[in-house]
């Protein structure tokens, strides 16, 4: 088949689709990923067509109160607006099968519609309410079964009002009678639109309330490079001393990078621990000395097994590698998802109590450093899991899918 998966968002929200692609590929189908001009090296890299969507990275913020979280309302309808003024471009004549992320599947149900061709919904977050725990963009604090539940019928519902003005727009461009996002959403789970979830269900089992047709299936890992090597200094510091401590906020946090980084280098020499400090957006930085590097984007497999912790921002899919090579965790979500999954870590044993993005000290992440890497019920917590997962395909659950779709 001539599949086009459609994915837009941060470099997390997108590499796994890479990955997946190269999977596809490799079963011997045509395969175009759709996504915002950031990632066209990602893609071409994996040896995929690439076709843009004209939208930019989100800039994730807010502090989590009342205006943070009107403000990412507001940010995230601007995005999906752009998103889907190009998105019928992105899906030409000859495409027979869509592969939808959560962001771009309320824009791709519409289109799937006027072609007339075929769906599947590829998640990297459980979206569907459910009793077994909150939505994921209100954090990880349960409300009970029936609060539960809920709270995940109301973020759908605010999810769907993000998206009216997109789908009003792009239904009018594909000439589609009108049709409300809310309405469409239960169109499609009259029809029990299937929707396979990129995560372990060592870390978020599936909820036994959900209806059928949604699978958890394992995780979704971003393409392999021919050469996934280290760079020589990193290779010496890793070689000078005890194993060191990884600290990076991936996409988050710009503009933030010299208060961070002074946090950073203050909390890993109380602890008495070596450090590795990634720049990412914050542009994290050390001030110099032996015992700590600063390295820019680097690939986490043959990296984080070496490592006495991870210390991150709780982003999907930094968290999955962290587990993937057993290693534990102190995670300081910033916005979005990441609470739900720093606070799954925890309940896993894997990390520390999330650290809040905003109180975060010196003093606080020494505390936690020691703790997590002093304490060896932490390491054998990420050890566990990571057997777990390594019995799981992914992309191979992806691929059944498929060819069920195209009759095979």
């Amino acid at each position: 088949m001539r599949v086009l998966i459609a994915a837009a968002g941060s470099r997390g929200d997108v590499a796994p689709f890479a990955g997946l692609g190269v999977a596809l590929r490799g079963a011997g189908h045509e395969v175009v990923l759709a996504t915002t001009e950031a990632f066209a090296p990602l893609v071409r890299e994996a040896g995929l067509e690439f076709r843009p969507l004209p939208a930019h990275s989100r800039e994730r913020g807010g502090d989590g109160g009342v205006e943070g979280r009107r403000e990412l309302m507001r940010t995230a309808a601007a995005f999906v607006t752009e998103l889907g003024r190009g998105f019928a471009e992105a899906v030409d004549g000859g495409t027979e099968l869509l592969l939808l992320s959560a962001t771009t599947a309320p824009l791709g149900w519409h289109l799937a519609e006027a072609r007339g061709i075929p769906s599947l919904g590829l998640y990297l977050q459980p979206t569907a309410p459910t009793g077994d725990f909150p939505p994921v963009v209100t954090g990880s604090r349960s409300l009970g079964r029936t609060g539960n539940r809920l709270a995940g019928c109301f973020a759908l519902r605010m999810a769907d009002r993000v998206y009216t003005r997109a789908v009003g727009d792009l239904r009018r461009r594909l000439e589609l009678p009108p049709l409300a996002p809310s309405a469409m959403r239960r169109r499609r789970e009259r029809e029990r639109w299937p929707v396979l979830h990129g995560f372990s269900p060592a870390l978020v089992p599936r909820p036994s309330d959900w209806r059928p047709g949604l699978e958890v299936v394992g995780t979704w890992w971003p393409p392999l490079r021919a050469a996934e090597r280290l760079p020589a200094e990193v290779e010496d510091f890793l070689g000078a001393g005890p194993r060191p401590v990884l600290l990076g906020f991936g996409s988050m946090a710009a503009g933030e990078g010299e208060r961070l980084s002074g946090i950073a280098v203050r909390a890993l020499r109380r602890a008495g621990l070596r450090g590795i400090l990634q720049s990412g957006s914050a542009g994290l930085a050390a001030d110099g000395g032996a015992d700590v590097l600063t390295v820019g984007d680097l690939p986490h497999a043959p990296l984080f097994p070496r490592l006495a912790a991870v210390v991150h921002h709780a982003g999907a899919g930094t968290s999955a590698a962290a587990l993937r090579a057993g290693v534990p965790a102190v995670t300081v979500p910033v916005t979005a998802d990441q609470p739900f999954w720093a606070g799954r870590l925890a309940a896993l044993g894997a990390a520390t109590a999330p650290i809040p993005f905003r109180a975060l000290t010196a003093e606080g992440l020494a505390s936690a450093l020691a703790e997590v890497v002093g304490r060896e019920s932490y390491g054998r917590a990420a050890a566990g899991v990571a057997r777990h997962m390594a019995q799981e395909d992914g992309a191979a659950r992806v691929l059944e899918a498929v060819r069920r779709i195209a009759g095979g």
